[in-house]
C-alpha cells in the first residue's frame, strides 16, 4: 500500500478549500485540502476544547445499561442527543438502531458514521462509573460507550461550524454488535429495501492508529446432546450426553490443527459448557457453545467441517458404546455468522483514513478484525472501522477502563475521514 507522506499537525493553517476542486479519486489531496481549511482547523480545535463535556457524556451514557438485546434505554437517550445537536430526522428502526439523517447538498450518496450501543454485560451489572485521575472504570465505558461519544462529537462539530457535505450522512447508534447479537443491527441497516448506503465508517476499539479494512469471519454454534439420563449406579451403561460431549471436544481439538496450523490465522474456542443435574446422575442433556474464526472464508469453512465431523463421530461412538437404553441425539444450532470479508487496502475509503492519520503524524496500523464493518464489506460496500481513541483496558471484563489520553486524535481522524468521504463543501 502506498504510504501518504506525513504532514506536521498544526492548527495555524488558514487556507480556503472547495471540495469540488479536489478529485474524489485522490484521497491524499482531499485530506490535504481539509487539513489546510480554516473552518476544519477551528472545528478540530473546538473538539480539543470540549474534552470535559465529552468526558461527562461518556459517564452519562455508560451509566445507562445497554445489555444484549435490551439497548432501548440507551438508544432513546442517544436519539435525544442527536436531536439536541440539531438533527430533525431522527428515528429508531424496527431492529433498535438509532438513525439520525443529516441531509447533504445533493444527497446523491449516503455515508454512515456509526458506533454500537450494546455492551456484553447483563442487565443486573453495576455500570456506575468510578474515576481515578484521568481514568474511568465501569463495564462498557470504552466498549463502546466512548464510540458513541465520538459520533456525537463529530455531529456537534459539523453543526456548530455549519460544515456541509454533498452526501447525506447517517449518524447511527446500532444494536447487536456484541456476542450473540451477531451484527443484527448492521445486518438490518443494510437489508434489502433498507436505506441507501454507499459507505460506512464504524467507530470501535483499539489505538488511534487502528484502521480495520477487512473482517475476521466467525461461525458460532450451540451443540446439544440429549438422552434419557438416569441414576449413575442403577442406570449405568446408558449413553451419556456428557461423555459424548467429551468425545466431541477431544476429537475436534485433536483434528482442528489440520486447518489452524498453517495459512491464514484460524482459531477455535469452546466458550461455554453446561448440563446435568447432579454428580450421581447421568445427564439427560449436555451443551456447549463454540466460536470459530478466520479472515479467510475457505479456512473458516474448513475448521467448521472438522467440528461437524467430530460432533457426529462422538454421537456414533457414544451410542455404540452403550450397554442399553435409548440412543442419544444431537442438535447443532448456528447461533452466529459473521462473514469473513476481504477488504481492499487500496480502496479510496481506506486510503483516505490512512491519509488522515498520516496528516496527524500517526502511522496507520492496517488490520482485519471482527467489527460492524464485516457485513457491508462482505456485500461489496466500502466500510472501515476506526478507533474511539484514548487507552482502553480489560474490555468485556467488570474492571473495564478507559483512559483519557490524547482522545481527541481519534475524533479528528474520524472527522477528516468522514468529511472527505461525504464530500465537505465550503
Amino acid at each position: 500500500m502506498p504510504r501518504v507522506a506525513k504532514t506536521k499537525y498544526c492548527l495555524l493553517a488558514f487556507f480556503s478549500f472547495t471540495a469540488s476542486a479536489v478529485s474524489a479519486a485522490d484521497p491524499q489531496q482531499q485530506v490535504s485540502g481539509l487539513m489546510d481549511n480554516s473552518i476544519v482547523h477551528q472545528a478540530m480545535g473546538d473538539i480539543v476544547a470540549s474534552d470535559a463535556q465529552l468526558l461527562d457524556e461518556t459517564i452519562e451514557l455508560t451509566e445507562i445499561p445497554a445489555p444484549p438485546f435490551a439497548e432501548e434505554m440507551r438508544a432513546q437517550r442517544f436519539g435525544q442527543k442527536l436531536r439536541e445537536a440539531g438533527l430533525t430526522d431522527v428515528s429508531i428502526d424496527e431492529e433498535g438502531n438509532v438513525i439520525g439523517r443529516r441531509p447533504g447538498r445533493s444527497g446523491d450518496r449516503t455515508v454512515v458514521l456509526s458506533a454500537h450501543l450494546d455492551t456484553v454485560f447483563p442487565a443486573e451489572t453495576d455500570v456506575t462509573v468510578k474515576i481515578d485521575g484521568d481514568t474511568l472504570y465501569a463495564p462498557g465505558v470504552g466498549d463502546n460507550t466512548r464510540g458513541l461519544v465520538v459520533v456525537l462529537a463529530i455531529l456537534r462539530t459539523m453543526q456548530q461550524h455549519s460544515i456541509e457535505t454533498d452526501a447525506d450522512v447517517l449518524f447511527v447508534g446500532n444494536v447487536g454488535e456484541e456476542g450473540l447479537g451477531d451484527l443484527r443491527g448492521v445486518k438490518y441497516l443494510f437489508r434489502k429495501g433498507g436505506p441507501r448506503i454507499d459507505a460506512m465508517i464504524a467507530v470501535d476499539g483499539g489505538k488511534a492508529n487502528r484502521l480495520v479494512y477487512g473482517g475476521v469471519g466467525s461461525h458460532r454454534y450451540r451443540v446439544t446432546y440429549k438422552g434419557p439420563g438416569g441414576h449413575s449406579w442403577g442406570a449405568f451403561g446408558r449413553a451419556s450426553p456428557h461423555h459424548a460431549m467429551g468425545r466431541a471436544i477431544s476429537a475436534f481439538v485433536e483434528n482442528a490443527g489440520e486447518v489452524t496450523s498453517s495459512g491464514s490465522k484460524t482459531t477455535y474456542n469452546v466458550g461455554r459448557i453446561g448440563g446435568g443435574t447432579s454428580v450421581n446422575s447421568i445427564a439427560f442433556e449436555s451443551w456447549m457453545e463454540v466460536d470459530l474464526r478466520s479472515g479467510d472464508q475457505a479456512k473458516l469453512d474448513a475448521v467448521d467441517a472438522v467440528l461437524q465431523r467430530a460432533v457426529q463421530k462422538a454421537l456414533q461412538d457414544e451410542n455404540a458404546a452403550r450397554l442399553g437404553g435409548e440412543e442419544l441425539t444431537v442438535d447443532v444450532e448456528r447461533i452466529g455468522t459473521r462473514p469473513a470479508a476481504r477488504g481492499d487496502v487500496e480502496s479510496p475509503l481506506v486510503q483516505t483514513a490512512a491519509a488522515a492519520m498520516n496528516a496527524l503524524g500517526i502511522e496507520p496500523d492496517l488490520q482485519i478484525s471482527s467489527t460492524d464493518a464485516n457485513y457491508p464489506i462482505s456485500i461489496g460496500i466500502p466500510a472501515i472501522t476506526l478507533s474511539r481513541g484514548g487507552v482502553g483496558a480489560n474490555a468485556h471484563a467488570p474492571n473495564e477502563s478507559w483512559k483519557n489520553e490524547n482522545a481527541h486524535l481519534a475524533i479528528h481522524i474520524a472527522l477528516i475521514t468522514l468529511l472527505a468521504e461525504a464530500g465537505a463543501v465550503f
